[in-house]
């Protein structure tokens, strides 16, 4: 049983990405959850074709593994967080969330990737919810097509207050689809302790046929706040065993957006934490983790 751990980039915008890349690496993490931005890999900036290649020369030199995230807070709209999303209003907005995801899907499918994350977004003021719904399939299945033109899954990721929320919300879009092949599931396990009924370890079981990314942080029940290892309420040993057992071989990337400002230092404790953590699960890891 191995779990192979990433950092995401998104904990690291102070840094340039080939700093970022390198400090990974030399901290044994066998991966990295690249967020497209403005600062790191801009998927709206000239030459997108020629920089990805330079990424991914730079990710083989390292050794190091990638997922595409796409959670950038203004790499489309500068004045709106996270907008606009799949769900906007206007279908011209939607269908410039939709153009990203497929880019997303295209710069993935160049750097070896194997998984592009999204979320659905917030369901806008006076929505109901059967139009949000309508609108979310619409807008994804051009993003869904790229996915299956590449090879690349697509993982979805249940996000507190967004339409698609719960595990319960991913199943539902599964279903209205005809639950498609590319289709997948990024997992946050803090998510799984703030807001699902079951244990973020029965999570992970629960969810481990459709896994494809996987995020994990600290949480609080009830509070959407993503925190170092230690500060929050999940037990990691039963997680990471969970996470094992069911023969995932994704990334499993630490989710700490909020902490760029301390980002190499607990890029350092996060990897410790977690090796700690397997090591009394009896977890092997790659990349200088612990034995079983």
């Amino acid at each position: 049983m191995t779990l192979h751990f990433g950092y995401g980039t998104n904990g690291l915008t102070d840094l340039r990405l080939d700093d970022a890349l390198g400090l990974l690496t030399d901290l044994g993490y066998a991966g990295v959850g690249l967020t497209l931005d403005h600062m790191h890999l801009d998927p709206l900036a000239p030459d997108l074709t020629e920089r990805t290649r330079r990424v991914g020369h730079r990710l083989t030199s390292l050794g190091l593994r990638v997922t595409v995230e796409t959670g950038a807070r203004y790499v489309l709209d500068p004045r709106r967080k996270h907008g606009p999303s799949l769900l906007d209003p206007d279908p011209e907005a939607r269908a410039a969330r939709t153009a990203l995801l497929v880019r997303a899907v295209d710069v993935a499918a160049e750097l070896g990737a194997h998984a592009v994350h999204c979320f659905s977004g917030i369901t806008p003021p006076g929505t109901a919810p059967d139009t949000a719904w309508k609108r979310l399939t619409e807008a994804i299945t051009p993003v869904l097509d790229a996915a299956d033109r590449t090879g690349i899954p697509l993982a979805i990721e249940p996000e507190p207050g967004h339409l698609l929320a719960t595990l319960a919300d991913f199943h539902h879009l599964r279903g209205l689809l005809g639950d498609p092949s590319s289709l997948g599931l990024t997992l946050d396990i803090g998510h799984c302790q703030c807001l699902e009924e079951a244990t973020p370890a029965q999570c992970v079981r629960d969810s481990a046929p459709w896994l494809r990314h996987v995020q994990i942080e600290d949480m609080r029940r009830g509070v959407h706040e993503h925190l170092p290892f230690g500060d929050g309420e999940i037990d990691f040993p039963p997680v990471l065993a969970a996470l094992a057992a069911t023969g995932y071989q994704g990334l499993t990337v630490v989710e700490l957006p909020r902490h760029s400002h301390a980002g190499p230092e607990l890029a350092r404790t996060s990897i410790d934490f977690l090796r700690n953590a397997m090591t009394r699960g009896t977890i092997g890891t790659s990349k200088g983790g612990a034995p079983c």
